[in-house]
């Protein structure tokens, strides 16, 4: 099957239900530092891709860690199907992110282990499936990467790219309802980003999941997702669809859109002014 043909799963549905709802979130890293999100609303919804871009910095790798529950937010709430992450116990929040997928930047493969056994190993960790469903399972997760082939190799064996894919069949190992990805197009050649771009947007249709993608890479982002958050200042800076962004004038998404160096997010970080700094007298 040649996954860049149009098919039915390309027909747009209506919305779902909303899978992670972030409400008001404020978040710092530790007291008195800079605040990092400030008065955050998101919506995920069910069969959607959602991306959230922004510049370096902006706190959109913290949104995933908030989702996954490694912090939690300082106000506000960060609900996940309908349960408040930063209230959950521990086993609750074990449980809550099984039903999580998540694609590493640059794949964070085990090393060690096969193609094969990085994707059995949220089966492993789990599940009791015994070998034979297992097996079955894993080679099915790499035959829609593409990857079945590639089973008994080891990630130093395959290129980038394939890593990548071989990450991706490891996130949806279990099934997940969400799969969360941070920068899946980062140190990509264009073939592989075009690839895995795809390959998001199909396995999303097809797993009928909700997929968050924090990225930079607006061509390929805009191709796949549903609707945009653009993050600025820890707050949302822009958002809607793709289409609705790209015909936007607001000078925030303009300055992102079109890669320019300086405009609302400033090309010089704020600092003492040149005259204070060198000792000149105005």
């Amino acid at each position: 099957m040649n996954i860049f043909q149009p098919s039915a799963l390309d027909v747009k549905k209506p919305l779902g239900e909303v899978v992670v709802s972030i409400k008001d979130v404020n978040f710092s890293y530790a007291p008195g530092e800079r605040q990092i999100l400030s008065g955050l609303n998101m919506e995920f919804r069910r069969g959607q891709v959602v991306a959230v871009m922004g510049g370096s910095g902006c706190g959109k790798t913290t949104i995933l860690r908030l989702i996954g529950g490694q912090f939690t937010a300082q106000a506000g709430q960060v609900l996940f199907e309908g349960q408040d992450i930063g209230k959950m116990s521990g086993d609750a929040l074990m449980a809550a992110r099984r039903r999580m997928g998540m694609l590493f930047q640059f794949g964070a493969l085990f090393t060690d282990l096969s193609v094969f056994e990085n994707v059995a190993f949220p089966l492993r960790e789990h599940t009791d499936l015994s070998e034979e469903l297992l097996r079955s399972l894993v080679l099915m997760k790499l035959n829609a990467v593409g990857l079945r082939g590639a089973r008994d190799l080891m990630p130093s064996q395959i290129s980038g790219g394939m890593a990548r894919r071989v990450a991706l069949a490891r996130a949806i190992a279990l099934d997940p309802p969400l799969i969360m990805y941070d920068e899946p197009f980062a140190g990509l050649d264009p073939i592989s980003l075009g690839i895995t771009a795809r390959l998001i947007r199909d396995l999303n249709n097809a797993l009928g999941a909700t997929s968050l993608l924090v990225t930079h890479d607006v061509e390929e982002t805009f191709e796949i997702a549903d609707y945009v958050y653009f993050i600025a200042d820890g707050k949302i800076g822009a958002q809607g669809t793709p289409e609705d962004l790209s015909r936007s004038t607001d000078p925030f998404v303009r300055q992102f859109l079109d890669a320019a160096p300086d405009g609302p997010v400033p090309f010089h970080y704020l600092g003492q002014s040149l005259a204070e700094d060198f000792g000149v007298r105005v």
